[in-house]
């Protein structure tokens, strides 16, 4: 060689670089515990020569199966040095260190004193030493000497692979850690960490002090820190100090390598080791569940306010602010974080889940917009109305804008700008003069039909439907299914299937009918067929309907189970059924929403078809279109039906009287019962007992009888007490368009209002009740409301339906209700109907004979002529009368007998 260079055996470690550098080359390399550098043209000649021999010490040498795998092993691994000097005059020289494999031509030897061989320094003999025992006398004689020293199972090791016998830098005992590099973190022992390192080296494993990709675990001692969110980001497992122990125990099984998944994964960091948690906000059985899962997950829980606590889970929907100031130690975080953590099996970062204050800036002005009051009444009035077309207006979501007579009216205003929120007194001037009539326009809209308001009903539903389908999918089953998922995958594939079942089917099927719907309306006639629509998919919805709806309680069961046995999973639908897509729903509630479609898309054609005239082409496509979705649901295992929620149906008939008989219905369930007064001149007068039956799709309105005459006696002979309710009205969930919580204030408490909106009816009207005991809790009640009205309409956002409202605002007030003067005010007003209604017979005699014939007629005449009587009474009767109660009386009558004639005839 054209170099001068000098080759010299080297020792175990006196020529060794710094071990870090050393570990950081290694890794570089595709195996490990060898040197780099050593090209095959410094030949083999130049290499010194040197004995190689193995020393089997103490009990070593008595190991049978030891001695006879060593036999077999007839190479070691040697480190070699190349020492190069530099160029002429120069003083640096460079040492390139590799590793040659050598000829073991030396039997093994066996001996008790390591002293006759022990000696370092010795460079004619290349000597590895086998001890059992790393805790020895004869270890720490050889360790301090630089000798090579490894242990049995690094001897059968190389035997199993045919392997030469491998070299290390540091005592070998096993290969156990193998081509592991670990990183430490949140250690303050040092002599722990110390002797942790030792065990590590002894496995074959490497110790990295800064974190990197070439990190393949990570031992934390805390959840806190930077390389902790590194490797969470990374991916890289995060391990407990017991794993290293437990491989160390087990450091004579040499068919266990400690990086296999099946043994470390009992060792993973639990998510919230270290952590010291307390929760606010939540109920008493959701904080006791998150207590059991803090202390299953590695944590300890106190009370709020306890100064040893370093994270205040916060629910964030019931607390509008926190009762003190969280401290630079404690992290205030939302729940997301506690279940997020959970389902990764790792601690969440906290700086995306920090609990802020909400203040809506929308809402503040909305609250604003409802304070407002004028001393006028007409004015009073009028804010009233735009109140109430504002609490509406997000429920609004039709693009579609209301058919008209004239298309050339185009300054009319609009419905748009009369409900908008944002309106100015400037705008509104703006509006209004826009707005005046011209020779070549029309200045006032033309009444919506009734045929078109329910077909718009009908696509709005649909696009919530389609909405809550998408939600499914996009939030839970995709992400269930994604590979590569921190922790491996939550379900397994059996178990998905049987969640999800046809739901993608459903999805598909339901998306061309809302897309077929838009277009409908876009281009809208009376003559267009909404039947033909459903006619063109029911043999699409034959096939996704009934394997999905038959097998509902199983997936219902299968979500159960998984979510008691997998708390990766429980935590998944925690997370995200907090989200807003879903409402706070469950998954169970989001996927009863496809067995509950069909007969609400029945209901809306029924409604449609009865606004249809007969010699419109649709009424029998319409016809066509509900018997296939009949169809459909005679498919639909009928063992599903539950009688109790039946005989519940059968109870409520037989109390209120004049209950319509197509109240009983298979898909209806009674859910809720509260006991009311009503505060205000609809559905009823003020001061009557209001008894609300809130059904899975209606509203069951019933006031208390004022007199009992006789009682009823069945067929059977037997008496039964006559039914204490008359009906007033059944009411589709689908009308209520804003609940109202009404605040408490000295002049109105206990109080809650319905804005209602049917579809004949062109103005919202307003019910306002005041709940009767103290058994009702009047926020469960509400939520109740609202979660079966979003289901009803197909929306997940059922809380946002919620208003709380300053009750001024709505000109609503419970006080004097109990009050004897109150109640003489009642009876008077029931007196002066009666008078007024007796003074109309004097002054129309027509009325008595009209009664007589309605009583043979159908009931769409009857309701013409009831509907044309009050109409009759309003002019002839009631003119000169000004009381506010008075006024509105014929109009009312009109509302209770033929606004909900719809809903009292058509569900079914």
């Amino acid at each position: 060689m054209a170099d001068s260079s000098i080759v010299t055996l080297g020792t175990a470690r006196s020529l060794l670089v710094d071990s870090s550098v050393y570990d950081s080359r290694i890794a570089e390399t595709t195996k490990d515990h060898v040197f780099l550098g050593m090209a095959c043209e410094d030949g083999e000649d130049m290499l010194p020569k040197v004995e190689t021999r193995v020393v089997l010490v103490g009990d070593a040498g008595r190991n049978e199966a030891l001695v006879k795998a060593l036999q077999g092993i007839r190479v070691m691994e040697v480190p070699v040095v190349k020492i190069r000097e530099g160029e002429a005059g120069a003083e640096e020289k460079m040492m390139i260190k590799s590793i040659v494999n050598m000829d073991i031509n030396t039997p093994c030897i066996i001996t008790d004193n390591v002293q006759e061989f022990g000696d370092g320094e010795n460079t004619d003999f290349e000597t590895v030493f086998v001890l059992t025992d790393f805790d020895s006398p004869d270890y720490s004689y050889l360790y301090k000497r630089d000798n090579r020293i490894i242990g049995p199972p690094v001897v059968l090791h190389c035997a199993t692979k045919e392997e030469p016998l491998q070299f290390s830098c540091r005592p070998l005992y096993s290969t156990t850690m193998l081509n592991l590099s670990l990183c430490f973190t949140g250690f303050r022992n040092k002599e722990e960490m110390k002797n942790l390192v030792n065990l590590v080296h002894h496995m074959g494993g490497t110790i990295r002090k800064d974190f990197s990709t070439k990190v393949t675990h990570l031992i934390a001692y805390s959840t806190h820190g930077e390389k902790y969110r590194l490797a969470v980001c990374m991916g890289t497992p995060i391990l407990t100090p017991s794993w290293i122990h437990k491989a160390w125990e087990r450091r004579d099984d040499t068919s266990l390598h400690a990086g296999e998944e099946e043994f470390r994964s009992e060792f993973k960091v639990p998510p919230f080791q270290d952590c010291v948690l307390s929760f606010l906000g939540f109920s008493d059985e959701e904080k006791a569940n998150m207590e059991e899962r803090t202390l299953k997950h590695g944590g300890t829980y106190l009370e709020v306010g306890d100064e040893r606590c370093t994270h205040m889970v916060v629910e964030e929907n019931s607390v509008k602010e926190l009762p003190f100031s969280p401290t630079k130690k404690l992290f205030a975080v939302k729940q997301e974080w506690f279940w997020g953590s959970i389902q990764m099996d790792a601690r969440a970062g906290e700086s995306m889940y920090l609990y802020e204050k909400n203040d809506s800036p929308a809402m503040k002005k909305a609250v604003s917009l409802l304070s407002l009051t004028t001393p006028n009444s007409n004015r009073k009035r009028r804010r009233l109305r735009d109140t109430l077309a504002q609490l509406t207006k997000e429920t609004e979501i039709s693009p579609f804008p209301p058919p008209r007579k004239r298309p050339s009216a185009e300054h009319t205003l609009s419905m748009g700008s009369l409900l908008d929120i944002s309106n100015t007194p400037e705008t509104c001037k703006a509006l209004a003069e826009s707005s005046k009539p011209s020779k070549s326009s029309t200045p006032v809209l033309s009444k919506q039909s009734a045929r078109w308001q329910v077909s718009k009903e009908l696509y709005q539903t649909e696009s919530n439907y389609v909405d809550i389908l998408s939600t499914i999918l996009q939030l839970f089953k995709l992400p269930l299914e994604k590979e590569g998922q921190v922790g491996g995958p939550i379900l397994a594939q059996e178990e998905m299937k049987t969640i999800f079942g046809s739901i993608p089917e459903i999805y598909e099927v339901h998306t061309r009918i809302k897309g077929d719907l838009e277009e409908l309306l876009s281009d809208w006639s009376e003559d267009r067929s909404v039947g033909d629509i459903i006619l063109k998919y029911s043999k699409e919805l034959v096939k996704a309907y009934p394997p999905f709806v038959n097998f509902f309680e199983m997936s219902k069961e299968t979500i159960v189970r998984c979510e008691k046995q997998k708390p990766r999973f429980h935590a998944f639908l925690k997370i995200n059924q907090a989200k807003p897509e879903c409402g706070r729903q469950t998954l169970v509630e989001l996927l009863i929403r496809p067995v509950q479609r069909l007969p609400s898309v029945a209901l809306l054609l029924n409604d449609i078809k009865k606004h249809t005239s007969d010699d419109n082409p649709d009424k029998i496509t319409l016809e066509k279109a509900i018997e296939s979705l009949k169809e459909v649901m005679t498919h639909i295992n009928e063992d599903k039906r539950k009688t109790e929620g039946q005989k519940q149906i059968f109870d409520v008939v037989y109390e209120v009287d004049g209950c319509p008989a197509n109240l009983l219905s298979s898909h209806r369930s009674l859910v809720y019962r509260v006991e009311t007064i009503a505060l205000g001149d609809q559905p009823c007068d003020r001061g009557e007992h209001v008894t609300l039956f809130l059904f899975n799709d209606c509203l069951e309105i019933a006031r208390k009888r004022h007199k009992v005459i006789n009682t009823f006696k069945s067929p059977l002979g037997q008496t039964r007490p006559p039914p204490p309710l008359k009906h007033i009205a059944l009411m589709p969930l689908s009308q209520i368009r804003r609940v109202l919580d009404l605040q408490d204030t000295e002049e109105c408490v206990n109080a809650f209002a319905l804005v209602v909106r049917p579809p004949t009816e062109q103005e919202n009207l307003l019910f306002s009740f005041q709940l009767a005991g103290e058994e009702t809790v009047k926020s469960t009640w509400l939520r109740t409301l609202c979660r079966h009205v979003a289901n009803t309409i197909c929306r997940a956002d059922a809380e946002d339906l919620i208003q709380c409202t300053d009750p001024d605002s709505l000109q609503v007030s419970t006080k004097d209700m109990d009050s004897t003067l109150s109640k003489a005010s009642r009876a008077i007003k029931k007196t002066s109907k009666k008078v007024t209604r007796a003074f109309s017979f004097t002054k129309t005699p027509k009325r008595v004979i009209q009664r007589a014939f309605m009583a043979n007629g159908t009931p769409d005449e009857k309701s013409q002529r009831l509907s044309c009587e009050n109409r009759i009474c309003s002019s002839s009767t009631l003119a000169a009368h000004h009381s506010p109660s008075m006024v509105n009386l014929p109009s009312m009558f009109e509302r209770k007998y033929h606004t909900f004639s719809r809903s009292t005839t058509h569900l079914f």
